[in-house]
């Protein structure tokens, strides 16, 4: 048998469509609760239960809250229900997979990655990072949580997407194609959503009248220091969007992978759309809140491409074997 056929006779199998639906469903849910997390930053509910955490206020029953403690107390619910998702998730996948598969890899990232967003956002709360407060800590503490919840996001995608695999999904029998180079491009990506989140933070801490007045912001010097990093946000998102389009007609146009590379490059021009409308109707909860969304779905579609076209079986070419 040559090389190039393991991958065909060693490598295929067909797992559970429970486990596979499963995951994609914890996928959706956690994008449901980052949204959620955006109103109650957005809101300024983050102060909605005081410092105290895991109980609100504390206390478990909460008597006539306001609307901010209904916001944060729901936000606390959600992550708990996806906490106990993310715990099935493990359980199940592990039941369901064989001992080298690469789904139980990123399960297990997945998890960690969970309770280092449970941790990140204790602390905000436990820190008085919430709400009004305009210290720099409180941009440090956003940024990691951002990025942890992006890397929670690629966990996931990546294990629902070697879930999903019919061949390829075992180490031993994949090789690896061009991975620093798409690293490059998703780090970009992170750091596109990370300062997107300061810019996001600016926007509630500091609301402008008008747009003149917003751009007047960004180059004052009288300007709080969130106000005068905003820029680099839009500046990034266009070096890392040319970088990503770049790598996709160079490595992704043609050949299997070309619907889900047109949905990235479209999701990519939606975004800056969105990002436009954003700076235009300034920055009000709903449109951070779906720009947020095509954030999420974008990332999600990347890390999704780049799996396929740097993770393959051994001797795969494409016209030999899909994922």
């Amino acid at each position: 048998m040559t090389t190039s056929a393991i991958p065909l006779f060693s490598a295929e199998a067909g797992h559970s469509k429970g486990v596979q639906r499963f995951a994609w469903s914890v996928l959706v849910y956690n994008v449901a609760v980052i949204l959620w997390g955006s109103i109650v930053r957005a809101t300024g509910s983050g102060a909605g239960c005081g410092e105290h955490w895991p109980l609100c206020n504390g206390t478990v029953i909460q008597h006539s809250p306001r609307i901010e403690t209904i916001i944060e107390l729901t936000h606390r619910a959600m992550s708990g229900v996806a906490l106990i998702a993310m715990l099935a998730l493990v359980a199940w996948t592990f039941a369901a997979t064989a001992k080298r598969h690469i789904a139980r890899t990123w399960v297990v990232a997945a998890a960690v990655l969970t309770f280092n967003e449970a941790l990140l956002g204790a602390l905000l709360v436990l820190l008085g990072k919430v709400a009004h407060d305009q210290s720099a800590s409180r941009a440090v503490y956003l940024s990691l949580h951002l990025a942890n919840t992006l890397l929670l996001l690629a966990s996931l995608a990546l294990t629902a997407h070697f879930l999903s695999r019919t061949m390829g999904f075992m180490r031993g029998v994949v090789e690896h194609r061009s991975f620093g180079i798409a690293t490059v491009g998703l780090v970009a990506t992170l750091f596109v959503g990370v300062s997107g989140s300061l810019a996001a933070l600016g926007d509630t801490l500091f609301p402008a009248a008008s747009l003149s007045a917003a751009l007047a912001q960004d180059f004052s010097s009288k300007s709080a220091w969130l106000l005068r990093i905003r820029w680099i946000h839009p500046m990034m998102a266009v070096i890392a969007g040319a970088f990503i389009c770049w790598l996709i007609f160079t490595s992704a146009w043609r050949g299997r992978n070309r619907k889900l590379a047109i949905g990235v490059v479209c999701l990519l021009g939606l975004q800056y759309l969105l990002g436009a409308a954003d700076i235009f109707l300034l920055a009000p909860t709903w449109m951070q809140i779906v720009h947020l969304l095509g954030a999420d779905v974008l990332w999600i579609a990347l890390v999704v491409l780049t799996a396929r076209l740097c993770v393959v079986p051994i001797g795969c070419t494409e016209g030999l074997c899909r994922v």
